[in-house]
């Protein structure tokens, strides 16, 4: 049994024949996803530049300087906020939309920011750090739903990737604020405080943009939604997404009661897109993608390389090669398809993480020696040229088109919480565990998680490459009956 032949399917496919949309067809889909995307930009400056803040907020604050527990405190407690952020994130979205949510998150952002950069002791800039978490926390959910729902099936993974893209160019943009604030007074309050512009940019451009359109539409503002629909679709695709979003909002009036948390574990196929969505964006921080990310300067430093300034330019370089593989990473997730692009990722990951150990492990035998300095950087770069194309988009990708309509706000929420809450643990305990066992151990634990996210994906990740919603949907009814699922069929049926 395939999908063709699940209930309510029948002939259902035929009307997706032609789907011929590159991804420079349309500006303003385009357009809508530069600003969208600016959420992502916010997400990734602030994991990037509290890497090179940490090290003047500590000559700063001796008592900062002192304990490491507290340095943990001050990366991590935005990811608290952003655990928040992202659990509120999916109702606010459901009930409000995907605009209001934006400019919710920006509003909190700026305040954050200002809150930051006035900051006279620690402790008023962990509640900084809080308050912009809270905002990276909403944005995280919102920036990937919006994209993708206004996004041509075909392009999605590309468009959606996009906003990871802002996200590595955030971190990159960064460190390059982080390198021109080095000699200038107060430092990392400008490092931290610059970080309102974006998000003041944003929410300006984001009051001429309208609603998510499928969002307008199960909200039964139909007139709205098509008005926007018919500036992305020709007439022949407009009036076949119209007939999907019918189906889709008659399907949410039999529903009739509003879905609530619990109700994601109710239906085996809701359960089954959740545990695949979820354990992604788990194991993109149980790699250790923002380890590096936050403390690239330090693992410099840690290598042999002790100037402040030569660790965020080295961590510059870094982040340039996040940026430049996020490129890659959005031309191939629509052409090589979301399972082979992250499991090619997963294998390089293993390496470079296993090729870091070593050369942590051998510098503590031969201190002496730069080599593995050297060896230990190049370990650095190699993680980010293999995360950046397949763990960085990809998560974030699939967990913007594997729900339904009327479950996409709720568990793209709880799936970014997940994400945010394995970030923490990951960024509240790398100093502590480094300290314990040694930064070499540290890695080679990395790697043994990256290798057990290589299986996961083996056994839980279908391939959704080009699919419609309603398609996605389709999958996880037939994988919760336990039927064939002929997904390779289906990918050359759309493409022919």
């Amino acid at each position: 049994m395939t999908i063709d032949s699940l209930p309510g399917s029948s002939g259902y496919l035929d009307s997706f024949s032609e789907r011929k949309v590159s991804y420079f067809s349309n500006l303003y889909v385009l357009g809508l996803t530069a600003v969208a995307g600016i959420g992502g930009l916010l997400f990734g400056y602030d994991t990037g530049v509290i890497s090179g803040a940490l090290l003047y907020i500590k000559d700063d604050f001796e008592v900062v300087n002192r304990s490491s527990l507290l340095q943990e405190t001050i990366v991590s407690m935005a990811l608290v906020g952003a655990i928040i952020g992202a659990a509120a994130g999916g109702w606010i979205n459901d009930s409000y939309g995907r605009k209001k949510a934006t400019l919710i998150a920006d509003v909190v952002f700026i305040v954050g920011a200002i809150v930051m950069a006035a900051a006279p002791d620690p402790y008023v800039l962990i509640f900084g750090r809080l308050l912009v978490g809270l905002g990276v926390g909403v944005a995280s959910v919102t920036a990937p739903v919006y994209i993708a729902e206004a996004s041509p099936s075909e392009i999605r993974g590309g468009l959606v990737s996009t906003n990871v893209l802002m996200i590595t160019g955030g971190q990159f943009l960064s460190y390059l604020v982080n390198l021109a604030f080095t000699e200038v007074p107060g430092t990392w309050r400008w490092m931290l405080g610059v970080s309102g512009l974006p998000a003041i940019i944003q929410f300006s451009l984001m009051l001429c943009l309208p609603e998510s359109p499928r969002w307008l539409y199960m909200k039964n503002d139909k007139s709205k939604a098509i008005s926007v629909l018919a500036k992305i679709y020709d007439p022949h695709r407009l009036e076949e997404e119209i007939d999907q979003l019918s189906v889709a909002l008659e399907e949410e009036r039999q529903r009739k009661n509003a879905v609530r948390y619990l109700d994601v574990f109710k239906l085996k196929e809701i359960r089954l897109a959740f545990l695949a969505g979820a354990g992604l964006q788990a194991f993109q921080q149980f790699t250790g993608i923002n380890t590096v990310m936050y403390y690239s300067p330090t693992i410099v430093q840690m290598a042999g390389f002790h100037s402040n300034r030569l660790a965020i330019l080295l961590s510059l370089i870094v982040s340039g090669l996040n940026a430049a593989g996020t490129i890659l990473g959005i031309y191939l997730i629509d052409h090589v398809g979301r399972r082979k692009l992250v499991l090619t990722s997963l294998s390089g990951v293993i390496v470079s993480l296993v090729l870091l150990s070593g050369a942590f492990l051998l510098e503590s035998s031969d201190s002496t020696s730069a080599l593995y300095g050297c060896l230990a950087v190049l370990g650095l770069a190699l993680y980010i040229a293999f995360f950046a194309p397949g763990m960085g988009p990809v998560p974030w990708a699939v967990n913007s088109e594997i729900y339904p309509e009327a479950y996409r706000g709720i568990c793209g929420g709880m799936s970014a919480t997940v994400n945010w809450v394995s970030n923490l643990i990951v960024a509240q305990s790398f100093l502590s565990v480094a300290d314990a066992v040694g930064t070499g151990p540290t890695f080679l634990i990395l790697a043994v998680v990256a290798v057990l996210a290589f299986v996961f994906v083996i056994v839980f990740l279908p391939e959704t490459k080009g699919l419609s919603f309603e398609e996605v949907e389709k999958i996880w009814k037939a994988k919760a009956w336990g039927n064939e699922i002929d997904t390779e069929g289906l990918l050359e049926r759309n493409e022919s």
